[in-house]
């Protein structure tokens, strides 16, 4: 039967939306077998490309989809949140995936787009790797080959188009670069051992060695605003779809288990729809202020940042309902609730969430006219 639906996919993507919950509705039934040490989530991956989706990102007039350029916004947003609904490890990667093609989309020479667009169509996964540690990090030296290493590398081993940042020697802004890697190498997952999200193949990776397929912009592009920290809404729309599944899976077991009747039961499950639509809003809002670029850069920054702190509130929110309200058998293996309250609680943490609030409300503090206003073009 997986066989058959598996069979049923379509080769290309007329509509991301349609064919994101397809996909998803097959990762969610193989989320739990790939919920290991080293797990990683390859026939999923399959999926998103036979499903159209790894080149839905690419521009419309490059052969894809066009998925998240004006006025895509929303279905990108839609497609994000269905990914991470059926499996926020398969999430957490395509997310990585389009990150990494609206970078090259913006910053990349004609030819290099040309030939990276080429390769999401081919089915490569491309991932965005900018961690590293402070005295390994990744140099691009004079000869044009790499030194240093990239960690909390998602999809280490199995990304093969890898963007990541790199500092020439003297200067301080990092370059953008894509480097092009063999499946099954260079990659050491035995650092991996986290609560959740264990299937999204986090690792660091070797890069010593490599001659970059192509740089992308100039020093100190990646950090631009205000796409740098207002990207951040991507990964909220993955949570928001973990945040979802949550739900979903109390809701399920308080109508398996008639316990649905109990005001307090319902009072939670009140409670925790409220915190998901309210999630919700403001991933949708965020998708829009990103992509539209109406507003100066630090309020499009500001707003993200709050739904950053919105969504993460939420997650957290029902996730302490629903376990509250499951109790016991929600922590017991094999229970719909448990890998899932795992991951999402892996995932809600996400850097520097305190200098996300506060940056916002200084944003806040310092603009003139009404709070309503802040977010409206003039």
């Amino acid at each position: 039967m997986r066989e058959a639906a598996l069979h049923a996919l379509p080769t290309t993507a007329p509509n991301s939306v349609a064919a994101a919950r397809r996909v998803a509705a097959l990762a969610a039934g193989r989320a739990d077998a790939q919920d290991r040490d080293d797990g990683f989530p390859a026939e999923d991956v399959a999926d998103l490309a036979r499903a159209g989706l790894l080149a839905a990102p690419v521009p419309a007039a490059e052969g894809g989809a066009g998925l998240g350029q004006e006025p895509g916004a929303a279905d990108l947003a839609a497609v994000l949140r269905l990914v991470g609904l059926g499996s926020l490890a398969l999430g957490r990667l395509y997310e990585g995936h389009v990150n990494a093609l609206q970078l090259v989309a913006r910053y990349a020479a004609p030819a290099d787009r040309h030939a990276l667009f080429a390769d999401a169509r081919a089915g490569h996964l491309f991932g965005v790797w900018n961690t590293e540690p402070p005295a390994d990090g990744l140099v691009l030296g004079p000869d044009g080959r790499l030194t240093g290493v990239k960690t909390f590398a998602s999809g280490a081993g199995h990304v093969t188009r890898a963007l990541v940042t790199a500092r020439r020697p003297g200067e301080a802004e990092p370059l953008m670069l894509v480097a092009a890697l063999e499946p099954g190498t260079r990659a050491d997952l035995s650092a991996w051992r986290a609560q959740g999200m264990r299937a999204s193949a986090t690792g660091t990776v070797d890069l010593t060695g490599l001659t970059p397929l192509a740089l992308l912009g100039g020093p100190g592009d990646y950090h631009r605003q205000p796409h740098f920290s207002g990207g951040a809404w991507r990964f909220a729309a993955v949570q928001l779809g973990g945040i979802e599944a949550v739900f979903e899976a109390w809701r399920g077991h308080l109508a398996r288990t008639g316990r649905g009747d109990d005001p307090h039961q319902l009072a939670r499950l009140g409670e925790g729809a409220i915190a998901l639509e309210g999630a919700r809003l403001f991933v949708g809002r965020a998708a829009r202020l990103v992509a539209e670029e109406a507003l100066p850069a630090e309020r499009i920054v500001a707003f993200v940042d709050l739904t950053r702190i919105a969504v993460e509130r939420a997650g957290l929110e029902v996730l302490g309902l629903a376990q509250r309200s499951v109790g016991l058998q929600g922590f017991l293996r094999g229970h719909p609730l448990e890998r899932l309250s795992r991951d999402l609680a892996t995932y809600l943490r996400q850097p520097a969430p305190d200098r996300a609030l506060t940056g916002a409300a200084a944003t806040i503090l310092s603009a003139d006219g009404p709070m309503a206003a802040l977010w409206e073009p003039r």
